[in-house]
């Protein structure tokens, strides 16, 4: 049977933010792929470029709080809006961009509306669905996050190497128009107080902060290794440079897979969906640093990290939708915060120690902080916090786009 055409509007709804998604992440990396490009053009220095990726990470940490309180009253779809189109129009200044500095300032502008967009969309994505259905909501959102590195970084870099690093950035401003259209039209509009997804359903303080940690935990080992893992492939594996481009796909591709997956076992099995990928990438991890050198056992491990990491986004923010102690929009905003500062603390420590000791033990060292932040969440689920959620009237009730 057809759904309901309300229910055909709410899953729109989530493609579209789904959408959303991928335009922030693939404009967050973009510099990465156009790094030279941008250099030569601008007359600047690799490392300087390559500065627009930490500045941008910076703000969401700084900002991302700040904002998701200053902003708290306004209608989501009005602020999804114009927080989509306000990004729409800082990548096209970017395009346009006559010197770095102004380049520069676009990008701390695509930051802020990125450090919105994160905190709000959770709460938006998942406030036309009864709590029962949001493992599958949660996934099918982190899908566009997942495809960025596989399809929008690739093709933007594509793009800017056929038709100038500004080309990309241009085709970037043009999805955020038509995908702040698509938001408008299909998220329907109610205080942010009203959503069904506004509250934790099970709050749960400790239960919240103990996440957070383990997510900081968690994404921090996995950059340690991850930041690096080029110099890995190519100085310990002994991988030619031609062949670190494939390594990548399939580590991607293999990320698009495990969000998939999880998605399909959060509502039935969230304790187990949750543990999982990180038990994968703590795993792979370890098990790299003495088989690091055999390219076979090496190229597996590494699409294993892919496919746990990019599963744990959607496992982290299920849970958050359930034990948030207050708003869903702040704890999201918290849970941003920590994904940015495990991504920022992860390639501190990694180049750290990577001219000290060799790529080898930054498998190690990341696979340690995984198991610790493994460990946590462990301990956590055993504590007796994932009781059942409490369902309420508020929690399950549906909203009509």
């Amino acid at each position: 049977m057809a759904p309901p055409a309300a229910s055909r509007r709410a899953w729109a709804a989530v493609v579209a933010l789904s959408l959303a998604a991928l335009a922030f992440v693939t404009t967050e990396l973009l510099p990465i792929g156009l790094l030279t490009l941008i250099a030569d053009d601008l007359d600047r220095s690799r490392s300087q470029v390559g500065l627009l990726v930490t500045w941008y990470a910076a703000v969401v940490v700084l900002f991302s709080v700040p904002l998701t309180r200053l902003t708290r009253r306004i209608p989501r779809r009005r602020l999804l809006g114009v927080t989509l189109g306000v990004f729409a129009g800082a990548n096209l200044i970017a395009a346009f961009a006559p010197s770095f500095p102004v380049l520069a300032g676009s990008r701390l502008l695509i930051g802020l509306c990125q450090a919105l967009f994160w905190s709000i969309a959770a709460a938006a994505v998942n406030d036309p669905f009864p709590p029962a259905a949001r493992g599958r909501v949660v996934a099918l959102f982190s899908v566009g996050t997942a495809l960025a590195p596989v399809i929008g970084v690739p093709a933007g870099t594509w793009l800017g190497q056929q038709a100038g690093w500004r080309a990309a950035f241009a085709a970037v401003a043009v999805v955020g128009v038509l995908v702040a259209i698509a938001v408008v039209v299909l998220v329907p509009s109610y205080p942010p107080q009203a959503g069904g997804a506004a509250r934790g359903s099970a709050p749960d303080r400790a239960a919240f902060r103990w996440l957070v940690a383990a997510t900081t935990l968690g994404v921090c080992g996995y950059l340690t290794f991850t930041t690096y893992v080029g110099p890995f492939l190519l100085d310990v594996t002994g991988l030619s440079e031609g062949t670190l481009a494939p390594v990548l796909f399939a580590s991607g591709a293999a990320g698009v897979l495990g969000t998939i997956i999880v998605g399909q076992f959060l509502d039935r099995r969230p304790v187990a969906a949750r543990l999982t990928p990180l038990a994968v990438v703590a795993f792979a991890l370890l098990a790299l640093y003495p088989l690091g050198a055999l390219p076979v056992a090496a190229v597996t491990l590494i699409a294993l990290t892919g496919g746990g990491y990019s599963a744990f986004p959607a496992a982290a923010q299920h849970r958050m939708l359930q034990v948030a102690p207050a708003s869903t929009d702040m704890a999201s905003a918290w849970l941003s915060t920590a994904f940015n500062v495990g991504i920022a603390g992860g390639s501190l420590l990694g180049g750290a120690v990577l001219p000290a000791a060799g790529a080898r033990p930054l498998a190690l060292i990341g696979g340690l902080l995984v198991l610790a932040a493994l460990t946590v969440l462990t301990v956590t689920a055993r504590s007796g916090r994932d009781r059942p959620e409490r369902h309420t009237e508020a929690n399950t009730a549906r909203m009509t786009p």
